[in-house]
């Protein structure tokens, strides 16, 4: 395996996917495809179609609300695989907004209402491979869901720290524009609209894996609390991690 982070697969259609393989975990690294993570597929064209029939995914876990997915349904072509729905946000994702809530608010609900969700997730990732995870941006949900997973498997901290905030760097401008114009209109004095909508900063993951580090001791123990077994952790490594 090439040491160094694995090249992001070209999904036309896509946002913020990426491959989670090559991150450092102590003297070994992730698996290259393995574990996928992304933004929704309902934007894929036929080209996108075919480039993720290329990967040869098993399973996709889909993050997202029923009003979401009626929304925004995936594009899958006839890709034969299993879709796996856990939504994490037991509200709305416009409660959110609603709230103005700053994004260590958020992240602090869905550790707490959704952590039976973030383990059906981490299941899913270690029932099938090659395995994609992805919400409506790839940005808060998968962000939250896929920093504990790698921090379980044995990832380094500044490794799982880095691959969420590199989120903030792959959503086009355009896009940004686009959305933050749409919601300005519906939260024209809301505080954190721009962090909710458009930016991951590693602060914020830090002080997340700060908080569930004191408050239960590691992410593996995070898991452990919410019903995972060792036995399951140990193939959570097995599945993610590789010797170089």
């Amino acid at each position: 395996m090439t040491v160094g982070r694995a090249p992001d697969p070209v999904i036309p259609g896509a946002v913020n996917f990426r491959d989670i393989g090559g991150l450092p975990a102590g003297t070994e690294r992730t698996r290259a495809g393995v574990l996928y993570r992304s933004g929704n597929l309902a934007q894929l064209d036929d080209d996108g179609v075919t480039a993720l029939a290329g990967l040869g995914l098993r399973r996709i876990i889909d993050l997202r609300s029923d009003e979401e997915v009626t929304r925004s349904p995936s594009r899958l072509g006839d890709i034969a695989l299993r879709t796996q729905r856990v939504p994490l946000f037991l509200g709305s994702v416009a409660s959110f907004f609603d709230e103005d809530l700053t994004l260590d608010d958020m992240y602090a609900r869905i550790l707490e209402d959704s952590a039976g969700g973030v383990v059906e997730v981490v299941r899913g990732i270690v029932a099938d491979q090659p395995v994609l995870v992805h919400c409506t941006v790839g940005k808060d949900r998968t962000g939250l869901t896929v920093a504990l997973t790698l921090a379980a498997a044995g990832v380094d901290e500044a490794a799982v720290v880095a691959d969420y905030a590199r989120t903030e760097g792959m959503l086009p401008a355009q896009r940004n524009r686009d959305v933050m114009e749409r919601v300005r209109t519906y939260y024209p004095d809301s505080v954190n609209v721009e962090d909710l909508a458009t930016r991951s900063p590693a602060a914020v993951m830090e002080r997340v894996l700060a908080h569930v580090a004191e408050e239960y001791g590691s992410p593996a123990d995070y898991l452990r609390a919410h019903g995972m077994p060792d036995d399951e952790l140990s193939a959570l490594r097995d599945v993610l991690v590789v010797r170089t």
